[in-house]
């Protein structure tokens, strides 16, 4: 089933950047379709928006889990047809001390959501776009993911394996005509970072990331970060001698605090 609207598949979405982008979708016509465990949740905010069933549907997954978020794949494709961009949002961000067994727990359960699920998520929509040759694949990965934060062990890992993800499937999936897009966030207001107890240079809301990452995507930008204060940022952090890098983080901190 198809419809002459544009369609956005999300993940994250029952809250923080999956709402915020879904709404930016939203006011530019497209069609949305929005994944995450809340399906309760989901489904009160669809409301509280005032989207017919024609313009917005939900459907529950879990991105760890690969039967789930295929099932969401198959249905939203049933329901709504193959969506235009796949937005793989869904992410947690907790901090490690890898000098307690029981935290390799939490890194694993970072990757098998951050990375494994981004994979999970794109997999459904690879062969059909395609066949299609047509649709973008985006990627949110993360400006900790250019170098290692101070307790960020397994979230800054997570989101550099999801640069490089992107980075070689674009490669692969560009003679098809698909594009594949890797946005950077640096720090925005939402719920994964309401708990931070350091500074964060550049706090930007989720509404304005939601127009910056819809307008980098419909131009079809390879690599974005956001907002473009923290590019700079990350260029400094990327050609910074290590000794250097070494010094200045153990003096500023940026430390995650732990489950």
């Amino acid at each position: 089933m198809s419809s002459g609207a544009p369609l956005v598949f999300i993940t994250g979405g029952s809250s923080g950047l999956g709402q915020a982008l879904a709404r930016r979708y939203r006011a530019e016509g497209w069609r949305v379709a929005l994944v995450a465990r809340r399906l309760l949740q989901m489904q009160d905010w669809v409301r509280q928006q005032g989207w017919s069933e024609h313009e917005a549907r939900v459907y529950a997954a879990d991105v760890a889990d690969r039967a789930s978020i295929a099932s969401a794949a198959a249905a939203c494709i049933a329901a709504q047809g193959l969506p235009d961009v796949v937005i793989a949002n869904a992410g947690i961000s907790v901090g490690v001390d890898l000098g307690l067994a029981g935290d390799l727990d939490v890194l694993d359960e970072i990757v098998r959501t951050n990375v494994i699920g981004l994979a999970a998520t794109f997999q459904p929509f690879v062969q059909p776009m395609r066949e299609r040759r047509s649709g973008a694949l985006v990627g949110i990965s993360s400006v900790a993911g250019v170098r290692g934060l101070p307790g960020h062990a397994a979230y800054s890992a997570s989101k550099a394996a999801v640069a490089t993800l992107c980075e070689s499937l674009r490669v692969d999936l560009r003679p098809a005509g698909v594009r594949v897009v890797t946005i950077a966030p640096g720090y925005i207001a939402t719920p994964m970072t309401a708990g931070n107890p350091f500074p964060m240079p550049f706090l930007m809301t989720a509404e304005r990331f939601a127009d910056r990452a819809y307008a980098a995507i419909a131009a079809g930008a390879r690599w974005r970060v956001i907002p473009w204060q923290m590019g700079i940022v990350a260029r400094v952090m990327r050609a910074m001698p290590d000794a250097w890098y070494d010094a200045l983080l153990s003096r500023l901190g940026f430390r995650k605090p732990r489950r």
